[in-house]
This record gives structure tokens, sequence and C-alpha cells, in this order.
């Protein structure tokens, strides 16, 4: 086992077995530490098990209250405790990743979070986005409370990296948001195949790729802690529910997600790991509809998607209209379902409407 495939799995470890009763807070890795000082110090056994680093570690630790253990060959793991002093919130000292989280919805999701309490780690391929978003939440909120990191869903050594990012500055995660996406509507008559690709890969791979590398992370601290759920929840769409004209590499990549969160919440709940999806109505306010250049109302007026409707004003009232509630998804209305499907322990494998009744479940 390599040196980072055991930092990811000594890291939740620890943040498990140094956490206290209330949440696993924060454990941060450091590869050469200025002062090796530490409470404790292990040595791990060669060539082991996840299974078997995991009861070595906890034979080691059982009885300590140490902050700082120092593993042998691998580096120094420090618990942040000044970070969770008398933090308060709907998801207080948890840990959170959310992709796509340079602008949009994914940006105002993760403002939520930290605002309730949470460590979150905002992740998109404009690293500069996301760096300078971390950066003002710090300044809002309080110092490490948020980190920016690359991250390409669609590409698995990106997902990789970023995963181990994540132990390194925060222990583990309790939360990851999948939000990154992407549409391209056009007739399936003229839709070029690399569009279609483009966004399969992005909604539908890439939701894949970020579960199969960040749910093993959840899956060691459910063997520490198996009191303790964690929480993977998927930004899909109404669009995953009921079809969308002239949008089918979109739709289908939706409905495609929708099969994976089902599946993944069979599998994963044996690690202590919920699994659900979000079906937001239209976020008309959002860079997603409203950007003037490849919004979705100028991509629907291109593609024709609203017999008669001569400019962008036309398409967004055309939409509205369709909405029984008379107006568009606010990411306030997306965070309450957000935080009743972490609070609900009973709820997994579902796909929840937030469609201001555009959608009604049968």
């Amino acid at each position: 086992m390599d040196k980072r495939a055991l930092i990811d799995i000594v890291g939740p470890a620890l943040r498990g077995l140094t956490a206290g009763d209330r949440s696993l807070g924060v454990l941060r890795y450091e590869d050469s530490p200025a002062d090796d000082s530490c409470d404790l110090r292990i040595a791990l056994p060669a060539e082991a098990s996840t299974a078997q680093i995991v009861d070595a570690l906890r034979r080691s630790i059982s009885d300590s209250k140490a902050r700082t253990v120092l593993v042998e060959g691998l580096g120094l793991f420090r618990r942040l405790d000044h970070a969770t002093d008398q933090r308060t919130g709907r998801v207080a000292d948890k840990v959170a990743v959310v992709t796509g989280a340079a602008q949009g919805f994914g940006l105002e999701i993760a403002h939520s979070l930290v605002a309730q309490g949470a460590f979150v780690a905002l992740t998109d391929v404009n690293i500069e986005g996301v760096d300078s978003a971390a950066n003002a939440l710090c300044g809002q909120f309080g110092p490490d409370r948020a980190i920016g990191l690359p991250l390409d869903v669609t590409d698995s050594s990106s997902v990789a990296q970023a995963a181990h990012d994540v132990v390194c500055n925060f222990g583990g995660l309790d939360i990851l948001i999948s939000n990154a996406g992407v549409l391209e509507a056009q007739s399936v008559k003229t839709q070029p195949e690399e569009d279609f690709d483009f966004v399969t890969r992005v909604n539908y791979k890439g939701y894949f790729l970020c579960v199969r590398q960040f749910a093993p992370i959840m899956a060691v601290q459910h063997l520490i802690r198996p009191g303790i759920y964690s929480d993977i929840i998927q930004i899909n769409s109404k669009s995953g529910l009921v079809g969308s004209n002239r949008n089918a590499a979109y739709a289908g990549s939706k409905f495609g997600a929708i099969g994976l969160t089902q599946s993944f919440a069979l599998e994963l709940i044996e690690d202590g790991i919920k699994v659900n999806a979000i079906c937001p109505g239209n976020f008309f306010d959002g860079p997603l509809w409203s950007d003037p250049d490849n919004g979705l109302f100028v991509q629907y007026l291109r593609a024709d998607k609203i017999p008669g409707a001569q400019n962008v004003q036309d398409v967004r009232k055309a939409y509205e209209d369709r909405v029984p509630m008379g107006r568009g998804c606010t990411t306030a209305d997306v965070m309450k379902a957000v935080y009743y499907l972490i609070e609900q322990e009973y709820e997994t494998g579902q796909a929840l409407p937030v469609t201001g009744g555009q959608v009604m479940l049968g």
C-alpha cells in the first residue's frame, strides 16, 4: 500500500478515535512537522489491510486522549481543537465536500454549510474561483473553515487527489454534495455526439467517480464510530424525474444518476452512509439559467424549445408559468432539503423533489 493510500485510511480512523462524543471534528496531517513532539507514537504493521490498520490504531489509542499522533514512517496527525470551539449550527463540526462550488448553486450551498457550522472543501475545475470563495468564507466565518481544491469530476486521478487533500486538511468527511453538472440543450436529431458524451461524463460518470473515491473514507470512519452516519447527496434535477424536450442528454444523465443513487444506497448503508438525491426545480437566477452567453434561457431560445419566444424574457416567463407556486427554485429551498436528509437518519435511496409543485410524485 502506498503512502497516500495509507494516509487516506489512517486519517479518518484517527479522526474517529480521537474525537469527542458530539462529532468527529477536524484532524490535520503534516508530512514533515517542524516539531515532531507528540502525545502518542504509533508503528503500524507492514502490508496490513484496512481492517488490520484500523484494529492496530484502535488498540494503540483506545484509552488515549491524544491530540497529536505520530505514525512512524507516515507523519503527524494533529487535532485542530481550536477550530471546533463553541461551533453551533445544523451541521456543526461536520466536514463537507461540495463539487462544482465555484459559482451558482454549489457556491451558495457551500456558504450555507459553513454558516451552519461545517468545515467545507469547495471543489471545482475553476480553482481560482473556489480559492477566492474559500478565502472569503474564512474571512467571514473564521480561519480553517473552508478550503478550495481543484477537481475535475470526470478525471479519476483528479478525484483521488482531491479526496486525499480533504483527508490531509480535515481528516475525513461527513457530507459529500455531488453538485457538479453541465447541460447542452439540443434536439436529438442534431446534437453532436461529443456534446452528449460531455454531459454524460460530468453528470453521470462524475458522480460515480466521486462516490467511488470518497465513500471508502466515510467507511473507515464508520468502522471506528458505527453510531455516526455519513451522507452523500447528489444535486439532481426535476429532469431526473420527468423527461425534458430537446434536452435528452441532460435528462438521461439525471435519470441515470437516480439509478446510481438507489444502487449506492443499497450497498453503502452497511458502511453507515446514506445516499440520496435532491431534484430541484429551475434555479432561474443562477448562472446555469441566466448566463447571458450560454445560460439555459439563451440555449432554449436558440433551440426553439418555447414556440413563439422572441427573447430571453419570453422564455423565462414561459418557464415561470409552468410552476404552480409561480417562481423558480432558490438555494434556500434546496438547503432545507439538504438539512432534512442529513438530520433524518431513517432515509436513504430517495430522490426528493423541490420543484414548487411542478413535479408531483404519484
